[in-house]
């Protein structure tokens, strides 16, 4: 199959509107060719008139590890253009950036989840375009978790740069398709045009959603591979406890843990509570030593979830409800665990990160309600859910 950047590249056709046009590129480590060309060699090599370049968060370079780590602005020291940092001093682009570009190509490969920022820039970009009069053009890749929807929408007033509108945590779109979602929802006046994969197939096996003849390079220092991308969006919920999410090891957001969790006992009590919110996975109990993050230089107990190989149910896997199961039970066998992780969260300092990460405080309270079951997290997420699958049919593209 072809992603956008190589369409764009193959197809003089598609490229002739940019002929006289300054062009910005917004993009990061896995912006690379079928070839692994990065993007910004292989659009200048094709005669495209680069003049800027732009950095989302963890950097162009994908060269900061954590969450909440700045990246500068910088001069190219290859051609010579300025990089413009969109997870710096600023995350919107700038009166003055916006003034060295009269089309900004986005180029990246997002993980299908919401909080993924690169969704929230993406908007970001859409915004300041209308503002300022320019055309964004998204050269399309895939969604390495597919189709599938799941998890509460954000709630009014949670907007945030880890929530750009009222998605649920699994959305199911490309960056191309959520373009012209922010476009209708918004009500923007922006040029766009999104240049389309070819033969995307996010129902087939084995990919589900990334094809099986392309490499998977990490789109931020984190997501080291496909059973990332498919765990996300319930392993991202961990940044909001104290447990582990696996940053130190290597195998971050696949797993949880902590010196103090009895893993064994806790996905006992999964299997008891709600059996088919483990469907489509298998749990395997592991030890591990972060080297550094949360529970650094100790001996943690922990669950890794494999959502790869013969155990891997497409239709099935839902992340997002097994991580909230896992916080039902470990509340339900430690009362007065201290779970939830109080610290300013994506420069939200007012608000739990857990619900900042959610959009509400919905499954917070679920979790802390000693008296809620699984059936009424599911009645309140699957009307969401319903509600999505109807509003974002019309901006599919594939």
């Amino acid at each position: 199959m072809n992603f956008g950047i190589d369409r764009l590249l193959a197809d003089p056709e598609l490229r002739r509107p940019l002929e006289g046009r300054r062009v910005a590129l917004l993009a990061h480590p896995a912006s690379l060719t079928d070839r692994l060309e990065h993007s910004l060699d292989a659009l200048v090599a094709a005669g495209v008139n680069i003049t800027a370049m732009f950095g989302p968060q963890h950097g162009v370079r994908g060269d900061l590890q954590d969450n909440m780590m700045e990246s500068p602005d910088f001069t190219d020291p290859r051609y010579g253009i300025p990089v413009f940092s969109l997870y710096g001093e600023v995350r919107r682009p700038t009166g003055q950036s916006m003034q060295t570009f009269d089309v900004m190509l986005v180029d990246l490969q997002d993980l299908g989840c919401r909080i993924y920022t690169y969704v929230t820039t993406l908007l970001y970009v859409l915004e300041a375009a209308a503002r300022h009069g320019k055309s964004v053009w998204v050269l399309d890749r895939p969604n390495p978790a597919g189709r599938p929807i799941e998890g509460l929408a954000l709630r009014p007033g949670w907007e945030s740069f880890v929530g750009a509108g009222p998605l649920p945590m699994r959305h199911g779109l490309t960056m191309g398709e959520l373009g012209r979602w922010f476009i209708a929802h918004y009500g923007l006046n922006v040029d766009y045009h999104v240049v389309a994969m070819e033969g995307w197939a996010p129902a087939e096996a084995p990919g589900f959603g990334w094809p099986a003849d392309r490499l998977w390079i990490n789109p931020s220092p984190n997501a080291a591979n496909l059973n990332m991308a498919r765990a996300y969006a319930g392993t991202v919920m961990l940044e909001g406890t104290t447990l582990s999410e696996g940053r130190g090891t290597t195998r971050p957001l696949e797993l949880f843990g902590a010196p103090d969790l009895p893993a064994r006992e806790v996905m006992a009590a999964m299997r008891r509570l709600a059996p088919g919110w483990l469907a489509g996975c298998a749990l395997r109990e592991i030890w591990f030593e972060p080297t550094f993050h949360k529970h650094m230089k100790q001996l943690n107990n922990g669950v890794h979830i494999h959502a790869e190989g013969s155990f891997y149910d497409h239709a099935a896997f839902r992340p997002w409800r097994l991580q909230a199961l896992a916080f039902k039970v470990i509340r339900q066998l430690r009362p007065d665990y201290p779970l939830w992780r109080d610290f300013a969260y994506e420069y939200v300092f007012d608000r739990l990160a857990i619900d900042v990460i959610n959009g509400g405080p919905a499954l917070r309270e679920w979790v802390d309600d000693a008296g809620a079951e699984p059936g009424d997290l599911d009645v309140l997420t699957a009307a969401d859910e319903a509600a999505w699958a109807e509003e974002r049919a019309p901006f599919l593209l594939y």
